[in-house]
């Protein structure tokens, strides 16, 4: 029988199983198990206002292994910061890295993105600052409603890390010819925790300013490199997403 320690006893009565949450409900489109009845209502009710965002969990988790593949492989990163990773499905950064790159150390922290001195602190213990690392922040920018503060944390968190090194983030958007998804994202809000805010994709490209943006640039995540050789590019999903190196 395992043994369950007092912390972790006192964490398990502070899970909210009465309130969706935005993790676990994505863990439910991916079609993982870390999630309750609740969160699967939340996340039904949201298809209902948009169809399609079931496709944006699976585009961002896909934009995460190229990306990763991206980097292990042809760029030689060794060093993944994770941050807001949410739950475990399939193809996590380690997974994606390691198949590549046996050696890549993974940093997962699901931390909030604003207590940086903290984020800088604990990944310390485990990446080497001056050498290249990949800090990920898919779809957790958008628990920051202010701009000027989740540019400014952006911003600090690259600034600490070495030439070389490379972001990417994902983030969702808000677009005129997408008014299902502002619906979708207004009935989260009212219903669910943490809130969630969007940024239009000139907004979310503005997170890599003073970084070398890889080619296409900010663009749906599921157009990013696809692993296709159709000559139409995938539907677009309201997720976007880049990559960019620090030089």
């Amino acid at each position: 029988m395992t043994e369950i320690s007092a912390a972790s006893f006192e964490a398990r009565k502070r899970i909210r199983t009465d309130q969706p949450h935005t993790a676990r409900i994505w863990n439910y489109w991916l079609g993982g198990k870390d999630n309750y009845e609740v969160d699967q209502a939340a996340g039904d009710q949201i298809r209902k206002l948009h169809p399609g965002i079931g496709d944006y969990a699976l585009a961002d988790r896909q934009f995460l292994g190229r990306a990763v593949r991206y980097l292990a492989g042809e760029c030689g990163i060794r060093q993944f910061l994770d941050i807001g990773t949410g739950l475990p499905t399939a193809d996590n950064t380690h997974e994606v890295a390691q198949r590549i790159a046996p050696e890549s150390a993974v940093v997962y922290l699901d931390e909030d993105l604003r207590n940086i001195d903290t984020i800088l602190e604990q990944a310390s213990q485990k990446l080497d600052f001056t050498r290249p690392v990949a800090l990920i922040l898919l779809g957790v920018v958008i628990f920051v409603e202010d701009d000027e503060e989740a540019y400014g944390t952006v911003g600090r968190l690259m600034d600490a890390l070495p030439s070389g090194s490379h972001l990417v983030l994902s983030h969702t958007i808000t677009r005129p010819d997408m008014p299902d998804v502002d619906a979708a994202v207004a009935f989260w809000n009212e219903n669910g925790t943490p809130k969630l805010t969007q940024r239009t994709p000139a907004a979310v490209t503005k997170f890599f300013d003073g970084l070398e943006l890889l080619e296409p640039g900010v663009v749906s995540c599921n157009r990013w490199r696809p692993d296709t050789d159709s000559a139409e590019p995938p539907t677009e999903v309201a997720m976007f997403g880049g990559v960019a190196r620090k030089a």
